[in-house]
């Protein structure tokens, strides 16, 4: 591949944080006893790569609008300071692997994510110096793929590839016009890409 830069989702692409949403959520329902609802790996493993008004509404579908978007906005406080603190599980080799692809390529992350989720995975695991850049959803309210757009268009890349792990994020690579590389390790299952990876260690050999 002729590329120079690549830009990244991030959950199920450079992290699996599930376990500290769902502590995040189990803090934030605490305050709310007429809720019953326990939030599981599985359910959030269903989740990962939506928008966070879509995961509300999957989650918690009768709820009103108004008041899951109150819900929504404290567990979105609530889970970026849990994150901060503790992490997530990152992906075997992740920095090793960040850090050679650095000085070649300039790196960047483009998730569905909140503002301040991305900063929490910087903070904790303090792995912003690989990255040039980066965009969510939370800041622009933009598709993935317009994101992607706007990345690309922020710092003049002439030759990106888009890593994930969902249809969405090969969609949004698809919008972008550029090549896919299917995170095959990650929550989803994806059937049209442009390349595949089993583990993220694998770009190094990818012929990039």
């Amino acid at each position: 591949m002729d590329i120079d830069s690549i830009i990244f989702d991030l959950d199920g692409t450079l992290w699996n944080s599930i376990e500290g949403i769902c502590k995040a959520w189990k803090i934030v329902l605490a305050n709310y006893p007429n809720i019953t609802k326990v939030i599981t790996p599985e359910d959030m493993q269903g989740c990962m790569g939506l928008p966070m008004n879509e995961i509300g509404i999957k989650l918690f579908p009768d709820f009103d609008e108004d008041f899951l978007r109150k819900l929504m906005k404290e567990f979105c406080e609530t889970e970026q300071v849990y994150l901060e603190k503790h992490g997530g599980m990152l992906f075997p080799k992740l920095e090793e692997t960040l850090k050679k692809l650095s000085k070649k390529y300039k790196l960047f992350i483009v998730s569905n994510c909140q503002d301040g989720y991305i900063q929490a995975f910087f903070k904790a695991h303090k792995l912003d110096k690989y990255f040039s850049d980066f965009e969510s959803w939370g800041v622009t309210g933009l598709s993935k793929g317009e994101n992607n757009k706007l990345i690309m268009v922020r710092n003049d890349l002439k030759k990106p590839i888009y890593v994930g792990d969902t249809n969405g994020d090969a969609e949004s690579a698809k919008v972008a016009e550029i090549p896919f590389v299917y995170a095959r390790y990650g929550f989803g299952k994806v059937e049209e890409y442009d390349y595949v990876i089993d583990s993220f260690e694998e770009l190094i050999t990818l012929g990039i």
